[in-house]
């Protein structure tokens, strides 16, 4: 499932959770609240070269509590205030759908919605991403799963050593997305 021959890792982050305070389901941009550390985290990424980017399941919009262009604006805000603190992105990649609730044209099974492959996949083509040299940050066993079928490692935050549902291998438990960050960074230079 490897993307591309140049063998540049990447990581992907999930939102709610990870960058961001989960509020539930986030509709306006008063809602984000950029969780300790995560500047830091991303400045760190940034300063030892790696490309980093959201992978994002937003069934809001599914649901029917925001379109896909408040939600990018919401992503905007996001960005904007990272920026603030001197943190970037890459890229922001979500799927708004849901496979049983929700609204046509949303409520489909599709291939973009984690743990499926589809945004890491998009990414990674457009960032010009090694798959299997990268790496996965989330706070839930889905984002796991994602790491495992792409060939990624994983980092759960304040998750168990053990096995989620359907899981298929081992995460490494952090605290937070900064410890992720230097394991991820030693983790890079190690494979050197």
């Amino acid at each position: 499932m490897e993307v591309s021959s140049s063998g540049r890792p990447g990581v992907f982050l999930d939102r709610d959770g990870t960058v961001i305070r989960d509020p539930g389901y986030l509709t306006r941009s008063e809602q984000i609240e950029v969780l300790p550390r995560v500047p830091e985290a991303l400045r760190l990424f940034r300063q030892h070269r790696l490309t980093v980017a959201v992978i994002t399941n937003q069934s809001a919009v599914a649901r029917g509590l925001l379109s896909e262009r408040q939600l990018e604006e919401i992503h905007r805000e996001l960005k904007r205030r990272l920026a603030e603190s001197g943190a970037f992105l890459d890229g922001i990649y979500y799927c708004p759908h849901h496979p049983t609730e929700g609204h046509a044209p949303y409520r489909i099974s599709c291939e973009c919605r984690k743990p499926n492959t589809g945004l890491a996949t998009r990414a990674a083509a457009e960032l010009d991403l090694e798959l299997g040299r990268s790496y996965v940050v989330g706070d839930q066993w889905t984002d796991m799963e994602l790491a495992f079928r792409i060939g990624a490692k994983g980092f759960l935050i304040g998750g168990r050593r053990e096995k989620g549902g359907g899981q298929k291998g081992e995460a490494c438990v952090v605290v937070d997305i900064l410890e992720a960050a230097q394991r991820i960074i030693a983790d890079v230079h190690n494979r050197r």
